[in-house]
């Protein structure tokens, strides 16, 4: 069953800014990355708490709104969120993703769907 999670995926690579506590440097998620956290947590209806844990084969189409985005920056964030939502165990069971890039300005989602093998 297809998944639509409607929003614009951020890039992985413009997630985390460099924070310092107590003399260190640390990464935190940005603002943008934790408000798509949460979109996807309560959009993400079909899987949440499904818990897969063998391998599986994502498929999933990404809608941006201007080319410029790239493909592969935004799998990492969904995979991410997929394991936030308990829909899978661990990305590191994904043996295949099927990905899809297009263009929609008016309306930037996810489609995806899991299969397990």
């Amino acid at each position: 069953m297809w998944q639509t999670i409607i929003g614009n995926t951020p890039s992985k690579s413009n997630c985390y800014k460099i924070i310092t506590l107590s003399g260190h440097g640390s990464l935190a998620k940005t603002p943008s990355l934790k408000k798509y956290e949460n979109d996807f947590f309560i959009q993400c209806n079909h899987y949440r708490n499904k818990m897969i844990s063998g391998y599986f084969e994502l498929y999933i189409k990404v809608f941006y709104p201007s080319q410029r985005s790239d493909l592969d920056n935004s799998l990492k964030i969904v995979l991410d969120c997929l394991q936030k939502v308990k829909a899978i165990k661990n990305d590191n069971k994904c043996v295949k993703i099927v990905a899809e890039k297009y263009l929609d300005k008016s309306n930037p989602r996810i489609e995806f769907k899991i299969e397990s093998i």
